[in-house]
């Protein structure tokens, strides 16, 4: 079962995680309790982190991208998003842009769940992974993550 789990950042807007697993209370769980329980994180954990920035959360998400393959088909994945609307502004015809989430999530998601066998975070955090994603393409690009063995 999922839920998502509503909360405040310390500037008052509001902020979600996404939980995962029994959300049924048990003997010692109260209202409060259920809203907080284990926030710790491992990506297959029943619960979520709430990551306060990006910059708490990308060393999460680099130690979700180990694989070599994986980052090879994320490097990919980026690159033929960019191709793709490159070829948009060229041609003006906007039907190519149906391609940027194939193109994005399909090389990442085969990554994922054939190389790195682990859940995407983009499940979990959308926001946070979509701008991992460019940043480790960065990283990637000027040398700081490397794509060799």
């Amino acid at each position: 079962m999922k839920a998502f789990r509503q909360s405040r950042r310390a500037n008052g807007q509001p902020c979600f995680a996404v939980l995962t697993g029994s959300l049924s209370p048990t003997k010692t769980d109260n209202a409060n309790d259920l809203q907080t329980r284990n926030n710790t994180m491992s990506n297959d954990s029943p619960t979520a982190t709430e990551y306060r920035s990006f910059k708490a959360f990308y060393p999460f998400y680099l130690s979700q991208h180990q694989n070599i393959v994986c980052r090879r088909l994320h490097f990919m994945g980026s690159l033929l998003i960019l191709a793709i609307l490159t070829t948009t502004i060229m041609t003006g015809k906007l039907g190519w842009l149906f391609a940027v989430p194939v193109a994005g999530y399909g090389f990442a998601w085969l990554g994922h769940f054939v190389f790195e066998k682990n859940r995407p975070a983009t499940f979990t955090y959308p926001i946070y992974s979509l701008m991992g994603d460019w940043v480790m393409f960065w990283d990637i690009l000027i040398g700081k993550i490397s794509l060799k063995h």
